[in-house]
């Protein structure tokens, strides 16, 4: 009796965690999706509502989900608390909610680069930086999303399997 309960644990908890790789791969491309959302909208608050930076971050961090609401609302915190940079303030925003998101290193380095630059423009100059950091978040987004396609499956199979492998190995 003891043995059938250990063996449902074990491929209980091996399957959710193949279930939750599988939720980590179908983050990531929501997330690019938000994030370019996010990013689109700033372009038209900065372009046509001639809205705050700080103004702008802090409508952003109401209109999209959690984690990518924590960064804007973070980041609109830092612009008006603190004597800072818009650099600095993007920055440690960046990494204070980074580690929550789905999203890879090569996104990071993408939203980081384009904080070096946010702020520091004319409008115009400003819409050409959103423009070429959308072009590469969507290169990103495709990379996720085939990813997803591609490893979304194996995963969860994988996590029953190897339940099912470890519980016939140790019975």
């Amino acid at each position: 009796m003891m043995k059938i309960i250990g063996a449902i644990f074990i491929i209980a908890a091996t399957t959710w965690t193949g279930f939750e790789a599988a939720r980590h791969l179908s983050e990531r491309p929501r997330q690019l999706r938000q994030l370019k959302s996010a990013l689109q909208s700033l372009e038209a608050e900065i372009m046509y509502g001639h809205t705050p930076l700080h103004e702008a971050a802090r409508r952003l961090s109401t209109q999209l989900s959690k984690p990518l609401s924590w960064f804007f609302e973070a980041f609109a915190k830092k612009l008006t608390g603190t004597e800072t940079t818009v650099k600095e303030a993007w920055e440690s925003s960046l990494k204070e909610v980074w580690k929550m998101t789905a999203l890879k290193q090569g996104e990071f380095e993408i939203m980081n680069q384009f904080g070096e630059t946010l702020g520091r423009h004319d409008r115009y100059s400003q819409q050409k930086q959103i423009m070429l950091t959308l072009s590469h978040l969507e290169r990103e987004e495709a990379d996720a999303s085939e990813r997803q396609a591609k490893y979304e499956k194996m995963v969860k199979s994988l996590g029953f399997l190897s339940g099912l492998l470890l519980t016939i190995l140790l019975i």
